[in-house]
C-alpha cells in the first residue's frame, strides 16, 4: 500500500493502517500481547528505542525480531556478553598496511534497526558505547563523526535485575530508551499456539515485510504534523513534575528528555489511532511505558511495597485532566 499523497488527505488512516498491518505481521509469530506489540510499534513511529524486560522464555527476542524482519532494511543483532567490548558495538579503525592508512570499520550499531540482546549481561563500559548513537543518532571514533542510518532504531531486551549475572542499567542508558515494556507469561490458550509454532519450527526470521525503511520514515514525518495543543503541553508538563514532587517515595523523577519522549509518543498514538490531534488519553496510555523505567524509588517506598507503576496510576489519578475541547 502506497502513503497518500503530499496534500495530506487521507494521511492518518493510511498510518493506521499499515501499522494495523505490521502488528498483524508480528502477531503471526508473537501472541497474546497485542498491547505490547502495538506500543512497540509506536514506539518506532515516535523515533525512539525500547528496552523489552521479563523473565527468560517469554518471547522478549522473538518480539525484537518480528518487529525488525517486519520491515525492510538492515537488521544487526547484538548478543551482549560480560566480555563484549564497546568496539564490538560501535566499530574500530584497522591500520590498512597497503594503503598506509587507518580505515574505520563499522560496528553493527549501524544499522537501521539494532538487536541488542540481553544488554544487561555486558558491562557497563560497553553499555555505555550506546549512549551517543542512541542519543544522537551517530558515532564518534578518534575524533570523527560517523551518521547512522535513517531510520535507526535500537531494539534492547533484558533480564530482571535480580537474575544472575546481569549489570544494572545505569540511569543515564535507561534514559536514552523512550519506553520500556514487561512481557510476562503467556495464556494457557496463547501457549498452546506458541508450542505449536515450536512444533512448525516457526521462526521470527520467516516473516516477509510489510514495510520498507522509506515507508516507515514516511510513516515518522507524518506522526510528527500531529498537534500537540498547549494544555496538553502543559499536562505533560505536570505529570512528570509530579515524578520530581514525591521525595519520600521517589529518590530521582522523570527528567525533561522524559516529558519530550512522552510528548511524541503520544503523538504516535494518536496517529495510529488516525486522529490529527493529541488527547489526554493518549497522553495517561503512554505514560506509564514512558517513565517507569526511569524513576529510581526510595528504599522506604520499596518497602512499603510501592511500585513505579503504582506510583505513576497514583501520579495520573491526581494530575487534572484537561478538558477535551481545550485540548484539541
Amino acid at each position: 500500500m502506497t502513503a497518500p499523497g503530499e496534500s495530506g488527505e487521507g494521511t492518518l488512516p493510511w498510518v493506521r493502517d499499515r501499522v494495523r498491518a505490521l502488528v498483524d505481521n508480528v502477531e503471526l509469530v508473537v501472541h497474546g500481547n497485542t498491547d505490547m506489540v502495538r506500543a512497540a510499534v509506536i514506539c518506532l513511529l515516535a523515533e525512539g528505542h525500547l528496552l523489552i524486560e521479563g523473565v527468560p522464555g517469554v518471547a522478549k527476542t522473538t518480539l525484537a525480531k518480528a518487529i525488525a524482519h517486519s520491515v525492510g532494511g538492515r537488521v544487526h543483532r547484538i548478543q551482549f556478553t560480560p566480555d563484549l567490548l564497546p568496539s564490538d558495538v560501535v566499530g574500530v579503525n584497522i591500520y590498512d598496511a597497503a594503503n598506509q592508512r587507518f580505515e574505520f570499520h563499522p560496528g553493527p550499531v549501524f544499522a537501521n534497526i539494532v538487536l541488542a540482546d540481553e544488554i544487561n549481561r555486558a558491562s557497563p563500559k560497553t553499555q555505555s558505547a550506546l549512549l551517543e548513537a542512541m542519543g544522537e543518532r551517530q558515532v564518534s571514533i578518534d575524533g570523527r563523526t560517523y551518521e547512522l542510518p535513517a531510520p535507526n532504531f535500537v531494539i534492547a531486551t533484558q533480564n530482571p535485575y535480580d537474575h544472575q549475572g546481569t549489570y544494572t542499567l545505569p540511569e543515564a542508558q535507561l534514559d536514552r530508551f523512550m519506553m520500556q515494556l514487561r512481557l510476562g507469561y503467556p495464556a494457557p490458550e496463547q501457549e498452546l499456539r506458541v508450542i505449536g509454532d515450536a512444533i512448525a519450527r516457526r521462526l521470527p526470521e520467516q516473516l516477509n515485510p510489510v514495510s520498507s525503511t522509506d515507508e516507515l520514515l514516511r510513516l515518522i514525518e507524518v506522526t510528527r504534523t500531529v498537534h500537540v495543543a498547549d494544555p496538553i503541553r502543559a499536562y505533560i508538563v505536570a505529570v512528570v513534575g509530579g515524578t520530581r514532587s514525591q521525595p519520600e517515595t521517589v529518590r530521582l523523577g522523570a527528567s525533561p528528555r522524559a516529558g519530550n519522549a512522552l510528548a511524541m509518543a503520544a503523538q504516535a498514538r494518536a496517529a495510529v489511532e488516525g486522529r490529527e490531534y493529541v488527547l489526554p488519553d493518549d497522553v495517561k496510555a503512554m505514560a506509564v511505558h514512558v517513565l517507569r523505567h526511569r524513576l529510581i524509588l526510595t528504599p522506604e517506598a520499596a518497602i512499603r511495597g510501592a511500585t513505579a507503576a503504582s506510583v505513576m496510576d497514583g501520579i495520573l489519578a491526581a494530575v487534572p485532566v484537561p478538558q477535551a475541547a481545550s485540548a484539541r
